[in-house]
């Protein structure tokens, strides 16, 4: 049986695709010790995917020299990147090193361990979550009868216990909803820790969010009791509360359209800034959008976005901003 031209095509385009989704995987930081085997056995199936693995790592070095010279060029920029900066642990750099190590079996010559170029990847996970999710990923646990805990993107939690009872989750990051019905064993409530603070409730429907240092409460259903050392807070429905390592917020109602829109799908923002609302869009979003218009970073932005439709968010943002967008390698998309 011959095989067509246009079919070699489609062949190669897959190659590429899988390539690249070993690229982002490798920086993602939800990557798993079988990862590493199926990286191997991926490689190793054909020389094409080594190929096609070394011409996307090329690429990939591209983006250093080229957001090298956006930085340079724009102060600003440059700003924003230092703010944004994270750097690679330890653990994650073994894992690489492994994940390397199996593809220097498969014969893929040149490649080694690199940081995520310009820093324009998050930082790796923290280790010895019970349950995480990659970018753009949801994940509903179901830790007891009585309790679900639904993950939102780029999340990390550990389950707490007691005996063999089930009494608490630690958010280590991202974002998580609660859901429980009924109340537990000796009347012991439930509990959310995450930063300096825990959340508490015996019955109800609640979310914690907690990005750079920052946590947010949100009262759905039922009443939630947040704890700080700075203070204590009562949240009833629709309610919600702020705190980071030294104080809290005022309790603050919410309004209808925010109440869990990521579970519906939504980003929705209110006058919101631009610059955040990218940040925002960035946590669902392989690669990374980047704001090089100083002038843009302070324009309000209201409205709703599909999460399933985020480029076309984007195609939108910049239409109405008039801003130029152009494309790199590994989903990364600068706006100037």
């Amino acid at each position: 049986m011959t095989t067509s031209v246009d079919d070699l095509a489609l062949q190669a385009d897959e190659r590429r695709q899988q390539a690249w989704g070993w690229l982002r995987l490798l920086h993602s930081g939800a990557v798993k010790p079988q990862d590493a085997q199926r990286f191997k056995r991926w490689l190793a199936h054909d020389p094409a995917h080594a190929a096609a693995f070394g011409e996307a790592k090329a690429q990939w070095a591209e983006i250093g020299p080229a957001s090298a010279r956006l930085l340079r060029s724009n102060p600003e920029a440059a700003a924003f990147h230092e703010r944004h900066r994270h750097k690679p642990a330890l653990p994650r750099r073994a894992f690489l090193g492994a994940a390397v190590s199996a593809a220097a079996v498969a014969g893929v010559a040149g490649v080694a361990v690199f940081r995520p170029p310009a820093g324009l990847w998050p930082a790796p996970a923290e280790w010895g979550a019970d349950y995480r999710t990659a970018t753009g990923e949801q994940l509903l646990v179901q830790l007891t009868d009585r309790i679900q805990v639904t993950l939102n993107t780029q999340t990390r939690i550990r389950r707490q216990t007691a005996g063999d009872e089930t009494t608490g989750i630690d958010l280590l990051a991202g974002e998580a909803a609660i859901d429980l019905t009924g109340a537990g064993r000796g009347g012991r409530p439930f509990g959310v820790t995450a930063g300096a603070g825990r959340s508490l409730t015996d019955a109800g429907r609640f979310e914690v969010r907690y990005l750079q240092g920052k946590v947010c409460v949100t009262c759905i259903e039922g009443t939630v009791r947040m704890e700080h050392p700075a203070g204590t807070r009562e949240l009833r429905a629709h309610q919600q509360a702020v705190y980071d390592a030294g104080a809290v917020s005022s309790v603050a109602p919410v309004g209808p359209a925010n109440l869990s829109a990521w579970r519906k799908g939504e980003l929705v923002f209110t006058q919101t800034r631009l610059s955040d609302v990218l940040d925002e869009i960035n946590r669902y979003r392989p690669g990374r959008v980047m704001l090089m218009n100083a002038a843009a970073r302070d324009r309000r932005v209201t409205g709703s976005f599909y999460i399933a439709s985020l480029d076309l968010a984007l195609a939108q943002l910049q239409h109405a901003f008039d801003l130029d967008a152009r494309s790199l390698p590994g989903g990364v998309i600068v706006l100037s």
